[in-house]
């Protein structure tokens, strides 16, 4: 089973803003309510795929004993791990240890701050979101060697000045199936500033791989691609195109969302689906106790969400994106991110040594679950 997916370019026309300035044993049973889904960039969620993929097998550990990992990606059928608090990258080995490819330098870990999220570009290259001392940041290195020996190269700073904060700093990023980096950032606890089209805090970024805003976006100049998110950490697309987001609430709802361009998502005035006119409601929502959704990959029509207080793995039908299923819950503590390897296998990775979790033994841990289509 492939992770490929495609997408087809998407605009849309708002009124023009400023650029934005600057260079997340038993299954509960939570209370879910949801909204009927939206059209996604370049397609409509709630087209059926010809066949879903569902959890198909017991967990099995790929790697253990990681500190506060954030992030998993693969270049070349390579895995690539970051560490949140001690801000190295790893390489996995097929045995499950691990090696340092390099350190990302100026990491200023605090809270929820750090070393984040990874993305793998066509080239090669891997493209770092991290938290500095003058806030968070976008940062492209080459890689260099070969399986066993990898090495990170001096990096290129794409985009810096998102607002950080020792919480709510977002921290996901992914190339669409368009070639373009999507960036989600936080509020940073400047709750105003998600509805601030001039500010980089509470938003969904695109940008080129050479961190510039492209012609299609929804606000000339501007690296703006949707606003009103309190702290997004996870972005899949479907094959049909349509982009979802999840979202940590506060104290009412967390969010799944189907993402538009120049859509406004609300924070702070609303907070899950509210049907109040100028913003657009998640698809599903969940109360934050049984969900705090991080990480999320998209296979076969089908969301797997990794969850951290709730500590499921939840997974969500394309087709109807307002109902879900809960996996392990209880099982594992809290899982942080999730992703599809060049096997077809789901990863995902527990986040329990990040200061919140009770760690168990062999923590923190990746562990790799089979699939199967309906």
């Amino acid at each position: 089973m492939g992770a490929a997916i495609l997408l087809a370019a998407c605009t849309a026309t708002p009124d023009p803003a400023p650029p934005a300035s600057g260079s997340a044993s038993a299954p509960e049973t939570p209370r879910t309510t949801s909204a009927s889904p939206s059209p996604g960039p370049s397609g409509t969620a709630g087209t059926a795929p010809t066949a879903a993929a569902t959890i198909a097998g017991n967990p099995q550990e790929v790697a253990t004993r990681l500190e506060a990992p954030w992030s998993v990606v693969f270049r070349d059928g390579v895995p690539l791990v970051s560490e949140r608090n001690s801000g190295r990258i790893l390489e996995l080995a097929t045995d499950g240890s691990s090696r340092s490819i390099g350190t990302v330098e100026g990491v200023a870990a605090r809270g929820e701050a750090g070393l984040l999220g990874l993305a793998v570009g066509s080239g090669g290259d891997l493209f770092v979101y991290a938290t500095a001392e003058g806030g968070n940041r976008v940062q492209r290195f080459p890689v260099t060697g070969t399986r066993g020996s990898l090495s990170l190269g001096q990096p290129r700073t794409l985009l810096d000045g998102i607002p950080a904060a020792g919480n709510h700093d977002g921290g996901r990023i992914a190339f669409g199936p368009d070639g373009m980096l999507y960036v989600t950032t936080g509020d940073a606890g400047e709750r105003d500033s998600a509805q601030d089209r001039g500010s980089l805090a509470g938003k969904i970024l695109r940008m080129t791989p050479e961190g510039t805003a492209p012609a299609g976006n929804p606000f000339p100049g501007s690296l703006v691609y949707s606003y009103g998110h309190r702290n997004p950490q996870g972005i899949a697309w479907a094959d049909d195109g349509t982009m979802f987001a999840t979202e940590f609430g506060q104290n009412t709802w967390d969010e799944l969302n189907i993402i538009t361009p120049g859509a406004n998502y609300g924070w702070p005035t609303v907070e899950g689906i509210a049907e109040r006119d100028g913003f657009v409601d998640p698809v599903q929502q969940w109360q934050p106790g049984s969900a705090s959704p991080s990480g999320m990959a998209h296979a076969g029509g089908t969301l797997f969400i990794a969850n951290l207080r709730g500590q499921v793995l939840r997974t969500v039908p394309v087709s109807d994106p307002s109902t879900s299923t809960e996996h392990f819950g209880q099982e594992f503590g809290r899982l942080r991110d999730a992703t599809v390897a060049p096997d077809g296998q789901l990863w995902f990775v527990t986040n329990n040594t990040d200061g919140r979790g009770s760690p168990r033994q062999g923590d923190d841990r990746i562990l790799a679950v089979p699939l199967a289509r309906d």
